[in-house]
């Protein structure tokens, strides 16, 4: 069961992760105390530990032995394991595709949207939709459809000119971390429109692949949709016999 000291401590987390992002506290200088923490938000000295546990769990701060809770640099990039790897799509964000944004703008999700995404009825999202090529000349390999958290939705100024996947300029701007991506493959028809844009035939099956990237504080930060023809999508997996152990 939530508690109200539950979500709490997510806000006191998100007030300093902001702070230490927007420069109040600087790499290599020292938060308050735990009693000063208490002191100014109102709230325990539980809710305090539990969010710098998250600011840890962020790689924002660490906390040491008569030293106190330190800001520290944040890892340049981070490692993520996956299961399963979609070859193409991952070719898709290789050094030199090129990602044309045609659309850029806060949406309210509808019910048709919310049943393709998951994402909430009526809540406001950054959706930010285009195409991928990996030049000028060739078809394009996949339409992409970003839908940004309205806490994030700042990071849509820097789009323009950037080609790779969003999220970790997310974390970046924002001192979030993504610990969870959910993915997703599904087979869809490809409608007059999405066809041609697509430089194929209208009806022709494509493979829809949607992650959904999740922060510490369990929240969405990020939904992705990427639609590829089929002819241009390869989805590769290897498994392999476990055996007990004697």
């Amino acid at each position: 069961m939530t508690t109200a000291a539950d979500h709490r401590y997510l806000q006191v987390a998100r007030t300093l992760r902001k702070e230490i992002v927007d420069g109040v506290y600087p790499v290599g200088s020292q938060l308050p105390t735990e009693h000063e923490l208490c002191q100014r938000f109102a709230v325990s000295r539980y809710t305090i530990r539990e969010a710098l546990r998250r600011l840890r769990d962020d790689n924002l701060v660490e906390s040491r032995p008569r030293a106190g809770t330190l800001v520290v640099p944040r890892p340049g990039t981070n490692s993520y394991a996956q299961d399963v790897v979609a070859i193409d799509d991952l070719l898709a964000f290789a050094q030199g595709a090129q990602f044309a944004i045609e659309t850029n703008a806060m949406v309210t999700v509808d019910s048709a949207l919310a049943d393709r995404t998951g994402l909430a009825l009526g809540s406001e999202w950054l959706a930010v939709t285009g195409f991928r090529r990996a030049d000028d000349h060739t078809a394009p390999i996949c339409r992409t459809e970003y839908f940004i958290n309205r806490s994030f939705a700042a990071v849509g100024r820097l789009l323009q000119r950037h080609t790779g996947p969003i999220f970790p300029l997310i974390e970046d701007l924002f001192g979030v971390s993504v610990v969870e991506v959910h993915q997703e493959i599904s087979a869809v028809v490809l409608d007059t429109d999405l066809a041609h844009r697509l430089r194929t035939e209208a009806g022709t099956a494509a493979l829809q692949m949607q992650r959904t990237y999740t922060t510490s504080d369990d929240e969405v930060a990020q939904v992705t949709i990427n639609t590829h023809p089929a002819s241009r999508f390869r989805h590769a997996m290897t498994m392999r016999r476990v055996r007990d152990a004697l």
